[in-house]
């Protein structure tokens, strides 16, 4: 009688839901998710513009703006591996909290921090102001790791791209809005009179609030313990043979990730950084000029996240990264021939928006092909090489610059994509995540009982 009356309840809720066209995966929970990953993308969206900047009005130049960077990104690369592996043990949500106080002190260290030590400190301890590429709307760094596991562990598998996919929708519409409010601090110099660095410091305290209310955010979210975590029985072996987080047998598909995103960091770290100067160098764009361009291609680049779930329900988790990443890979080398900066910023725009549409789609391929006990790890150790050989790429693009052509940075990252296409098909063109899976019994079902049908009626 109690599992009647919780099925009619369920249905229900599911019609009430269709009713106001809500998604059916759309829970409470989430939602709080979705508001604690738009607070960050908010506050990324404003800080890749304004730290830069700050750290200038002190009296630092460009050697020490890179040391500052470099902090940043290599702390975001620990604190990822860590943060996967602990997640896992000590809980998504437990996590995602403490991440969210240890950007609260960054930020406090760059509203009160005045000499470089201490900015160095602050950026590595709140991962703060390492920027980003247009239409990623916070979808790296420490954060991700718990927060990517936590919403798999919500949704049903067959909603997860789904859910992945409107998660980013929903960042980066964040992300281009805080772009915007990297203004506050000239509109507070004009209108109240108030100092230059003054008003960038009130930028970073409302920073630490934004981040203190990520975590608080998280706070009433369910989570519910992992199955290892409730005495269940691990596969023989299993457990005794775990390194950081992962069994060996996850060892096997999770080394296959990191080598598919350390290629694809390289080719990220070499043209990524240098867009904005390649612009300004090749075809003198205004900062007015690319400021627009960043936030029609941040809106732009929201729409294919919507569309996520569509893509990899039609072709296939894997079918959809592969063609995605070769689309992009030919665009980066089609931009690199535009005569005029419109034309050129036509074909990045275009290319953002086919390149975002692989990532919510690869987060839930991997969530979905990994045990659910070791997602945090599983996400932590295959973005570690990504954000690694990034640092490694921005290096190299520079180099190539600088000794080959402006544009020769553009040339060997669309190779490298390409090889990064042929080696993620290679390795997981086989290897299908649940839903997909049932979806093929499914049909291989439907086909055999078919084929009974017939063969009953010719007899």
């Amino acid at each position: 009688m109690l599992d009647l009356n919780h099925e009619l309840s369920r249905s229900r809720r599911d019609n009430e839901q269709s009713q106001l066209r809500i998604p059916l995966w759309l829970t409470r929970d989430l939602v709080l998710i979705f508001l604690g990953r738009g607070l960050r993308s908010l506050s990324q969206g404003y800080l890749s513009i304004a730290v830069p900047i700050y750290v200038v009005m002190l009296g630092y130049g460009a050697v020490d703006l890179g040391i500052l960077y470099t902090a940043g990104t290599l702390a975001s690369a620990l604190l990822t591996l860590l943060v996967g592996a602990l997640a896992d043990r000590l809980g998504r949500k437990a996590l995602l909290i403490a991440v969210s106080i240890m950007a609260t002190v960054g930020a406090l260290g760059f509203a009160y921090g005045t000499s470089l030590s201490v900015l160095v400190v602050a950026a590595a301890t709140g991962t703060i102001g390492q920027g980003g590429v247009a239409g990623h709307g916070g979808a790296w760094g420490p954060y991700y790791p718990a927060e990517q596991a936590l919403v798999t562990e919500i949704v049903a598998d067959r909603w997860r791209t789904s859910a992945f996919g409107a998660l980013s929708f929903f960042g980066v519409c964040a992300g281009a809005l805080g772009s915007l409010m990297a203004e506050l601090p000239d509109q507070l110099h004009a209108h109240f009179q108030v100092a230059p660095i003054s008003a960038y410091r009130i930028l970073f305290l409302a920073t630490a609030v934004l981040s203190l209310a990520m975590g608080l955010i998280v706070i009433p979210v369910r989570e519910r313990p992992s199955r290892l975590s409730r005495g269940e029985t691990a596969r023989s072996g299993e457990l005794a043979a775990r390194i950081l987080g992962l069994s060996l047998s996850s060892w096997k598909l999770v080394g296959r990730f990191m080598l598919t995103n350390a290629t694809n960091g390289l080719s990220i770290g070499i043209f990524s950084p240098f867009i904005v100067y390649w612009f300004h160098q090749r075809y003198g764009a205004t900062a007015t000029e690319l400021g627009t361009l960043f936030f029609a291609t941040n809106l732009v680049a929201a729409v294919p996240y919507l569309a996520a779930g569509t893509f990899a329900a039609r072709l296939g988790s894997v079918n959809t990264v592969v063609l995605t990443r070769i689309l992009a890979a030919v665009l980066i080398g089609v931009m690199a021939l535009m005569p005029s900066f419109w034309l050129a910023g036509t074909v990045f725009l275009v290319r953002m928006a086919a390149n975002t549409l692989s990532i919510p789609v690869r987060q839930s391929y991997l969530m979905g092909v990994v045990p659910a006990s070791e997602r945090a790890s599983a996400a932590g150790l295959s973005n570690f090489p990504l954000q690694v050989t990034r640092s490694l790429g921005t290096y190299l693009g520079g180099l190539l610059m600088q000794s080959f052509s402006l544009s020769s940075p553009f040339e060997v990252a669309a190779v490298i994509q390409l090889l990064n296409a042929a080696l993620y098909y290679k390795f997981f063109r086989d290897v299908l995540p649940p839903e997909e899976r049932e979806a093929r019994e499914t049909d291989s079902f439907e086909s055999y009982a078919a084929t009974g049908s017939e063969r009953c009626a010719d007899r």
